[in-house]
Protein backbone atom coordinates (compact mmCIF):
# COMPACT_ATOMS: atom_id res chain seq x y z
CA UNK A 1 0.00 0.00 0.00
CA UNK A 2 1.40 3.46 -0.78
CA UNK A 3 2.22 5.80 1.41
CA UNK A 4 -0.58 8.28 0.53
CA UNK A 5 -3.32 5.97 0.42
CA UNK A 6 -2.17 4.63 3.67
CA UNK A 7 -2.69 7.89 5.55
CA UNK A 8 -5.55 8.75 3.69
CA UNK A 9 -7.58 5.48 4.77
CA UNK A 10 -6.78 6.30 8.58
CA UNK A 11 -7.66 9.87 8.26
CA UNK A 12 -10.90 8.53 6.95
CA UNK A 13 -11.23 6.39 9.31
CA UNK A 14 -9.91 7.64 12.79
CA UNK A 15 -12.14 10.10 14.57
CA UNK A 16 -10.84 13.62 14.98
CA UNK A 17 -10.33 15.45 18.21
CA UNK A 18 -13.22 17.72 16.51
CA UNK A 19 -16.80 16.72 16.69
CA UNK A 20 -17.38 19.28 14.10
CA UNK A 21 -15.61 17.67 11.52
CA UNK A 22 -16.42 13.85 12.57
CA UNK A 23 -20.45 15.22 11.79
CA UNK A 24 -19.26 17.06 8.52
CA UNK A 25 -18.06 13.89 7.28
CA UNK A 26 -21.17 12.00 8.32
CA UNK A 27 -23.01 14.55 6.65
CA UNK A 28 -20.90 14.66 3.24
CA UNK A 29 -21.28 10.40 3.21
CA UNK A 30 -25.14 10.79 3.88
CA UNK A 31 -25.40 13.34 0.92
CA UNK A 32 -23.60 10.81 -0.74
CA UNK A 33 -25.49 8.19 -0.44
CA UNK A 34 -28.53 9.70 -0.81
CA UNK A 35 -27.54 11.34 -4.35
CA UNK A 36 -26.22 8.16 -5.39
CA UNK A 37 -29.47 6.33 -4.47
CA UNK A 38 -32.38 9.10 -5.88
CA UNK A 39 -30.22 9.15 -9.35
CA UNK A 40 -30.19 5.21 -9.61
CA UNK A 41 -33.52 5.19 -8.73
CA UNK A 42 -34.73 7.88 -10.92
CA UNK A 43 -33.01 6.25 -14.28
CA UNK A 44 -34.43 2.70 -13.16
CA UNK A 45 -37.66 4.16 -12.83
CA UNK A 46 -37.82 6.30 -16.26
CA UNK A 47 -36.22 2.66 -17.54
CA UNK A 48 -39.23 1.02 -16.29
CA UNK A 49 -41.52 3.79 -17.82
CA UNK A 50 -39.95 3.46 -21.25
CA UNK A 51 -40.29 -0.09 -21.39
CA UNK A 52 -43.82 0.17 -20.52
CA UNK A 53 -44.72 3.08 -22.40
CA UNK A 54 -42.93 0.57 -25.67
CA UNK A 55 -44.76 -2.08 -24.74
CA UNK A 56 -47.68 -0.15 -25.45
CA UNK A 57 -46.50 1.10 -28.84
CA UNK A 58 -46.04 -2.41 -29.61
CA UNK A 59 -49.80 -2.86 -29.59
CA UNK A 60 -50.46 0.59 -31.15
CA UNK A 61 -47.90 0.61 -33.80
CA UNK A 62 -46.64 -1.95 -36.50
CA UNK A 63 -42.73 -2.29 -36.69
CA UNK A 64 -42.99 -0.78 -40.62
CA UNK A 65 -46.11 0.69 -42.11
CA UNK A 66 -46.39 1.34 -45.82
CA UNK A 67 -48.55 4.06 -47.17
CA UNK A 68 -49.10 5.93 -50.73
CA UNK A 69 -46.94 8.71 -51.10
CA UNK A 70 -50.24 10.63 -52.67
CA UNK A 71 -53.58 10.18 -51.76
CA UNK A 72 -55.06 8.29 -48.84
CA UNK A 73 -54.90 4.94 -50.58
CA UNK A 74 -53.85 2.26 -53.66
CA UNK A 75 -54.13 -0.86 -55.53
CA UNK A 76 -52.60 -3.68 -54.43
CA UNK A 77 -50.51 -5.26 -57.05
CA UNK A 78 -48.93 -8.51 -57.50
CA UNK A 79 -45.32 -6.69 -57.36
CA UNK A 80 -45.91 -5.42 -54.36
CA UNK A 81 -47.39 -8.75 -53.07
CA UNK A 82 -44.31 -10.27 -53.96
CA UNK A 83 -41.69 -7.81 -52.72
CA UNK A 84 -43.82 -8.22 -49.71
CA UNK A 85 -43.54 -12.06 -49.57
CA UNK A 86 -40.16 -12.29 -51.02
CA UNK A 87 -38.28 -10.57 -47.81
CA UNK A 88 -37.03 -13.33 -45.33
CA UNK A 89 -36.99 -10.48 -42.41
CA UNK A 90 -41.00 -10.04 -42.61
CA UNK A 91 -42.33 -12.52 -40.37
CA UNK A 92 -46.40 -11.48 -41.35
CA UNK A 93 -48.07 -8.13 -42.99
CA UNK A 94 -51.62 -7.69 -42.94
CA UNK A 95 -54.17 -5.02 -44.92
CA UNK A 96 -55.61 -1.77 -43.25
CA UNK A 97 -58.01 0.82 -44.53
CA UNK A 98 -57.85 3.23 -42.29
CA UNK A 99 -60.37 6.50 -42.50
CA UNK A 100 -61.87 9.12 -40.42
CA UNK A 101 -65.38 9.03 -39.64
CA UNK A 102 -68.14 9.98 -37.14
CA UNK A 103 -69.52 8.07 -34.64
CA UNK A 104 -72.99 8.59 -34.00
CA UNK A 105 -74.66 6.49 -30.16
CA UNK A 106 -77.92 7.40 -28.97
CA UNK A 107 -77.73 11.49 -28.40
CA UNK A 108 -73.90 11.35 -28.52
CA UNK A 109 -71.70 12.06 -31.20
CA UNK A 110 -67.30 11.94 -31.78
CA UNK A 111 -64.94 11.87 -34.37
CA UNK A 112 -62.58 8.86 -34.74
CA UNK A 113 -60.92 7.23 -37.17
CA UNK A 114 -62.24 3.41 -38.27
CA UNK A 115 -59.41 1.15 -39.06
CA UNK A 116 -60.64 -2.31 -41.19
CA UNK A 117 -57.74 -4.87 -40.68
CA UNK A 118 -57.52 -8.33 -42.00
CA UNK A 119 -58.11 -11.37 -39.52
CA UNK A 120 -54.16 -11.84 -39.31
CA UNK A 121 -54.36 -8.48 -37.45
CA UNK A 122 -53.17 -9.17 -34.23
CA UNK A 123 -50.48 -10.99 -35.39
CA UNK A 124 -49.17 -7.65 -36.38
CA UNK A 125 -49.26 -5.76 -33.14
CA UNK A 126 -50.92 -7.90 -30.22
CA UNK A 127 -53.85 -5.70 -30.01
CA UNK A 128 -55.34 -8.61 -28.66
CA UNK A 129 -53.71 -8.48 -25.93
CA UNK A 130 -54.67 -5.07 -24.43
CA UNK A 131 -58.68 -5.71 -24.28
CA UNK A 132 -59.86 -4.92 -21.06
CA UNK A 133 -63.20 -6.01 -21.92
CA UNK A 134 -64.51 -8.38 -23.91
CA UNK A 135 -63.07 -9.89 -27.32
CA UNK A 136 -61.37 -9.29 -30.72
CA UNK A 137 -63.51 -8.95 -33.60
CA UNK A 138 -64.94 -12.52 -34.75
CA UNK A 139 -65.32 -12.81 -38.57
CA UNK A 140 -67.90 -15.14 -37.72
CA UNK A 141 -70.19 -12.69 -36.59
CA UNK A 142 -70.63 -9.78 -38.81
CA UNK A 143 -71.33 -6.19 -37.90
CA UNK A 144 -68.54 -6.18 -35.32
CA UNK A 145 -65.93 -4.02 -33.52
CA UNK A 146 -63.68 -3.36 -31.25
CA UNK A 147 -63.37 0.60 -30.03
CA UNK A 148 -61.27 2.29 -27.60
CA UNK A 149 -61.96 2.81 -23.84
CA UNK A 150 -61.88 6.41 -23.93
CA UNK A 151 -64.23 6.26 -26.82
CA UNK A 152 -66.37 3.65 -24.89
CA UNK A 153 -66.64 6.62 -21.88
CA UNK A 154 -67.31 9.37 -23.87
CA UNK A 155 -70.41 7.91 -25.97
CA UNK A 156 -71.40 6.03 -22.56
CA UNK A 157 -70.92 2.88 -24.49
CA UNK A 158 -71.29 -0.59 -23.46
CA UNK A 159 -70.10 -3.82 -24.48
CA UNK A 160 -72.27 -6.02 -26.27
CA UNK A 161 -74.92 -3.55 -25.86
CA UNK A 162 -77.25 -5.33 -28.31
CA UNK A 163 -80.02 -2.98 -27.75
CA UNK A 164 -78.71 0.16 -29.59
CA UNK A 165 -75.76 -0.05 -32.04
CA UNK A 166 -72.91 2.34 -32.89
CA UNK A 167 -73.62 3.87 -35.91
CA UNK A 168 -70.14 4.92 -38.30
CA UNK A 169 -70.87 7.66 -41.00
CA UNK A 170 -68.68 8.90 -43.44
CA UNK A 171 -69.22 12.20 -45.81
CA UNK A 172 -69.90 10.88 -49.37
CA UNK A 173 -68.06 12.20 -51.88
CA UNK A 174 -68.71 14.70 -54.33
CA UNK A 175 -68.98 18.29 -55.37
CA UNK A 176 -72.24 20.69 -55.95
CA UNK A 177 -75.76 20.43 -53.67
CA UNK A 178 -75.35 17.63 -51.43
CA UNK A 179 -78.76 16.48 -49.64
CA UNK A 180 -78.37 16.71 -46.44
CA UNK A 181 -80.70 13.75 -46.07
CA UNK A 182 -78.84 11.68 -47.81
CA UNK A 183 -74.87 12.79 -47.02
CA UNK A 184 -73.03 9.79 -45.82
CA UNK A 185 -72.31 6.89 -46.27
CA UNK A 186 -73.12 4.26 -42.86
CA UNK A 187 -72.77 1.22 -41.02
CA UNK A 188 -74.39 0.17 -37.60
CA UNK A 189 -72.06 -2.10 -35.66
CA UNK A 190 -72.35 -3.99 -32.46
CA UNK A 191 -68.91 -3.50 -29.61
CA UNK A 192 -67.48 -6.51 -29.21
CA UNK A 193 -64.32 -5.91 -27.25
CA UNK A 194 -62.86 -2.50 -25.79
CA UNK A 195 -58.90 -1.99 -25.90
CA UNK A 196 -56.25 0.11 -23.47
CA UNK A 197 -53.24 1.50 -24.21
CA UNK A 198 -51.81 5.36 -24.53
CA UNK A 199 -54.57 8.16 -24.20
CA UNK A 200 -54.26 9.35 -27.80
CA UNK A 201 -54.71 5.45 -29.35
CA UNK A 202 -57.28 4.43 -26.72
CA UNK A 203 -59.13 7.55 -28.52
CA UNK A 204 -58.75 7.24 -32.17
CA UNK A 205 -59.84 4.17 -33.27
CA UNK A 206 -62.79 1.27 -34.14
CA UNK A 207 -61.79 -1.64 -35.54
CA UNK A 208 -63.86 -3.52 -37.57
CA UNK A 209 -63.27 -5.93 -39.85
CA UNK A 210 -61.75 -4.93 -43.36
CA UNK A 211 -64.87 -6.33 -45.48
CA UNK A 212 -66.58 -3.84 -43.23
CA UNK A 213 -64.50 -0.77 -44.13
CA UNK A 214 -64.23 -1.84 -47.67
CA UNK A 215 -68.38 -1.85 -47.64
CA UNK A 216 -68.24 1.80 -45.76
CA UNK A 217 -65.99 3.65 -48.10
CA UNK A 218 -67.07 1.78 -51.10
CA UNK A 219 -63.34 0.57 -52.31
CA UNK A 220 -62.73 -1.86 -54.38
CA UNK A 221 -61.91 -4.99 -53.76
CA UNK A 222 -58.03 -4.83 -53.70
CA UNK A 223 -57.96 -0.94 -52.45
CA UNK A 224 -56.14 -0.31 -48.70
CA UNK A 225 -54.54 2.47 -47.18
CA UNK A 226 -51.73 0.69 -45.85
CA UNK A 227 -49.80 -2.00 -45.12
CA UNK A 228 -48.80 -3.01 -41.28
CA UNK A 229 -45.51 -5.44 -40.93
CA UNK A 230 -44.53 -7.43 -38.06
CA UNK A 231 -40.50 -8.22 -38.36
CA UNK A 232 -38.98 -11.25 -37.08
CA UNK A 233 -36.44 -8.90 -34.95
CA UNK A 234 -37.14 -5.75 -34.71
CA UNK A 235 -33.39 -5.05 -34.98
CA UNK A 236 -33.86 -4.92 -38.55
CA UNK A 237 -36.21 -2.67 -38.91
CA UNK A 238 -34.18 0.13 -40.59
CA UNK A 239 -32.38 -1.81 -43.15
CA UNK A 240 -35.72 -4.00 -44.01
CA UNK A 241 -37.18 0.10 -44.60
CA UNK A 242 -34.33 1.18 -46.88
CA UNK A 243 -34.91 -2.11 -48.92
CA UNK A 244 -38.95 -2.18 -49.27
CA UNK A 245 -38.49 1.39 -50.05
CA UNK A 246 -35.96 0.95 -52.66
CA UNK A 247 -38.24 -1.62 -54.22
CA UNK A 248 -41.47 -0.40 -53.51
CA UNK A 249 -40.29 3.50 -55.01
CA UNK A 250 -41.33 6.88 -54.69
CA UNK A 251 -44.79 6.23 -55.04
CA UNK A 252 -44.22 4.67 -51.30
CA UNK A 253 -43.61 5.73 -48.02
CA UNK A 254 -42.11 3.25 -45.84
CA UNK A 255 -41.58 4.15 -42.24
CA UNK A 256 -40.34 2.35 -39.11
CA UNK A 257 -42.27 2.05 -35.59
CA UNK A 258 -40.08 4.78 -34.20
CA UNK A 259 -40.68 7.38 -37.43
CA UNK A 260 -44.43 6.50 -36.85
CA UNK A 261 -44.23 7.52 -33.52
CA UNK A 262 -41.10 10.23 -33.38
CA UNK A 263 -42.56 12.72 -30.90
CA UNK A 264 -42.82 10.29 -28.76
CA UNK A 265 -39.81 8.68 -28.59
CA UNK A 266 -38.21 12.46 -28.50
CA UNK A 267 -40.47 12.84 -25.24
CA UNK A 268 -39.22 9.94 -23.26
CA UNK A 269 -35.67 10.42 -24.38
CA UNK A 270 -35.65 14.23 -23.17
CA UNK A 271 -36.99 14.02 -19.97
CA UNK A 272 -34.48 11.34 -19.09
CA UNK A 273 -31.59 13.61 -19.97
CA UNK A 274 -33.25 15.82 -18.16
CA UNK A 275 -33.88 14.06 -14.81
CA UNK A 276 -30.49 12.74 -15.42
CA UNK A 277 -29.20 16.48 -15.37
CA UNK A 278 -31.49 17.50 -13.04
CA UNK A 279 -30.21 14.82 -10.10
CA UNK A 280 -26.58 15.52 -11.38
CA UNK A 281 -26.94 19.28 -10.21
CA UNK A 282 -28.05 17.74 -6.68
CA UNK A 283 -25.45 15.76 -6.61
CA UNK A 284 -22.72 18.40 -7.17
CA UNK A 285 -24.70 21.11 -4.54
CA UNK A 286 -24.21 17.36 -1.89
CA UNK A 287 -20.63 17.08 -2.77
CA UNK A 288 -20.07 20.79 -1.38
CA UNK A 289 -20.27 19.09 1.89
CA UNK A 290 -17.52 16.35 1.14
CA UNK A 291 -15.39 19.55 -0.64
CA UNK A 292 -15.84 21.29 3.72
CA UNK A 293 -14.99 18.09 5.18
CA UNK A 294 -11.91 18.07 3.01
CA UNK A 295 -11.17 21.36 3.83
CA UNK A 296 -11.82 21.38 7.35
CA UNK A 297 -10.23 17.83 7.58
CA UNK A 298 -6.79 19.96 6.48
CA UNK A 299 -6.54 22.80 8.96
CA UNK A 300 -7.47 20.05 11.53
CA UNK A 301 -4.46 18.03 10.35
CA UNK A 302 -1.82 21.13 9.86
CA UNK A 303 0.45 19.90 12.39
CA UNK A 304 0.77 16.41 11.10
CA UNK A 305 1.27 17.74 7.75
CA UNK A 306 4.01 20.05 8.41
CA UNK A 307 5.64 16.62 10.14
CA UNK A 308 5.42 14.93 6.98
CA UNK A 309 6.76 17.09 4.72
CA UNK A 310 10.08 17.91 7.30
CA UNK A 311 10.38 13.65 7.03
CA UNK A 312 10.80 14.42 3.09
CA UNK A 313 6.80 14.25 2.09
CA UNK A 314 6.52 16.50 -1.50
CA UNK A 315 3.44 18.77 -1.87
CA UNK A 316 2.12 16.52 -4.30
CA UNK A 317 2.29 13.10 -1.88
CA UNK A 318 0.65 15.62 0.74
CA UNK A 319 -2.29 16.91 -1.61
CA UNK A 320 -2.78 13.12 -3.02
CA UNK A 321 -3.24 11.97 0.55
CA UNK A 322 -6.72 14.25 0.59
CA UNK A 323 -7.71 13.40 -2.70
CA UNK A 324 -7.65 9.85 -2.10
CA UNK A 325 -9.33 10.68 1.44
CA UNK A 326 -12.16 12.57 -1.10
CA UNK A 327 -12.41 9.84 -3.78
CA UNK A 328 -12.72 7.22 -0.98
CA UNK A 329 -15.17 8.66 0.62
CA UNK A 330 -16.88 8.89 -2.10
CA UNK A 331 -16.71 5.96 -3.20
CA UNK A 332 -18.14 4.28 0.02
CA UNK A 333 -20.99 6.65 0.60
CA UNK A 334 -21.90 5.53 -3.99
CA UNK A 335 -21.43 1.81 -2.92
CA UNK A 336 -23.75 1.89 -0.43
CA UNK A 337 -26.05 4.03 -1.93
CA UNK A 338 -26.18 1.69 -4.62
CA UNK A 339 -27.09 -1.34 -2.79
CA UNK A 340 -30.00 0.50 -1.42
CA UNK A 341 -31.20 1.37 -4.45
CA UNK A 342 -30.65 -1.87 -5.98
CA UNK A 343 -32.92 -3.25 -3.10
CA UNK A 344 -35.22 -1.19 -3.57
CA UNK A 345 -35.70 -1.26 -7.26
CA UNK A 346 -35.71 -5.45 -6.96
CA UNK A 347 -38.44 -4.80 -4.00
CA UNK A 348 -40.84 -2.74 -6.40
CA UNK A 349 -40.56 -4.67 -9.27
CA UNK A 350 -41.53 -7.66 -6.97
CA UNK A 351 -43.72 -6.68 -4.08
CA UNK A 352 -45.30 -2.70 -6.30
CA UNK A 353 -44.40 -0.48 -2.64
CA UNK A 354 -45.28 2.55 -5.29
CA UNK A 355 -48.39 2.29 -7.18
CA UNK A 356 -49.71 4.38 -9.67
CA UNK A 357 -53.43 2.86 -9.73
CA UNK A 358 -54.92 -0.14 -7.42
CA UNK A 359 -54.48 -2.37 -9.77
CA UNK A 360 -50.72 -1.17 -11.28
CA UNK A 361 -47.48 -0.64 -9.66
CA UNK A 362 -45.19 1.99 -10.58
CA UNK A 363 -42.57 0.29 -13.34
CA UNK A 364 -39.25 0.11 -12.79
CA UNK A 365 -36.33 -1.75 -14.48
CA UNK A 366 -32.80 -2.87 -13.67
CA UNK A 367 -30.32 -2.14 -15.67
CA UNK A 368 -26.70 -2.35 -15.33
CA UNK A 369 -26.25 0.69 -18.01
CA UNK A 370 -27.89 2.41 -15.24
CA UNK A 371 -25.46 1.08 -12.97
CA UNK A 372 -22.77 2.45 -14.93
CA UNK A 373 -23.59 5.99 -15.38
CA UNK A 374 -24.28 6.28 -12.02
CA UNK A 375 -20.71 4.94 -10.75
CA UNK A 376 -19.36 6.81 -13.26
CA UNK A 377 -20.79 10.03 -12.28
CA UNK A 378 -20.23 9.72 -9.12
CA UNK A 379 -16.89 8.69 -8.92
CA UNK A 380 -15.49 11.53 -11.48
CA UNK A 381 -17.43 14.24 -9.30
CA UNK A 382 -16.19 12.77 -6.51
CA UNK A 383 -12.74 12.86 -7.77
CA UNK A 384 -13.32 16.70 -9.05
CA UNK A 385 -14.40 17.66 -5.45
CA UNK A 386 -11.50 16.19 -3.94
CA UNK A 387 -9.25 18.07 -6.06
CA UNK A 388 -11.00 21.22 -5.38
CA UNK A 389 -10.47 20.43 -1.59
CA UNK A 390 -6.72 19.51 -1.49
CA UNK A 391 -5.64 22.65 -3.69
CA UNK A 392 -6.19 24.64 -0.57
CA UNK A 393 -2.64 23.02 -0.06
CA UNK A 394 0.73 24.97 -0.55
CA UNK A 395 4.29 24.64 0.72
CA UNK A 396 3.29 28.29 2.17
CA UNK A 397 0.52 26.54 4.22
CA UNK A 398 1.88 24.41 5.25
CA UNK A 399 4.90 26.14 6.66
CA UNK A 400 3.03 28.84 8.18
Amino acid sequence: MCFSTYIAKRYLFTKTSNNAINIITIIASFGVIVGSLALFIILSGFSGLRTFSYGLLDSASPDIKIVASKGKSFLISDTISQILNQNSDIKSFAKVIEERVFLEYENKNEIAFIKGVSANYPEITRIDSTLSTGIWIDTNYVNTAVIGRTIALKLSLGVRNFAEPLRILVPKPGIGFINPQNAFYKIEVQIVGLYTGTEEFESKFVFVDIDQAIDLLRFKENQITAFEIKLKEYSTANNVTNQLQKALGAGFKVQTKAQLNEVFYKVINTENVVSYLIFTLIIIIALFNVIGSIIMMIIDKKDNLKTLFSLGATVAEIKKIFVIQGFLLTLFGMTFGLILGVILVFLQKEFGLFMITESMAYPVEFQFSNLVVVIFTITFLGFIAAKIASSRITKEFIER
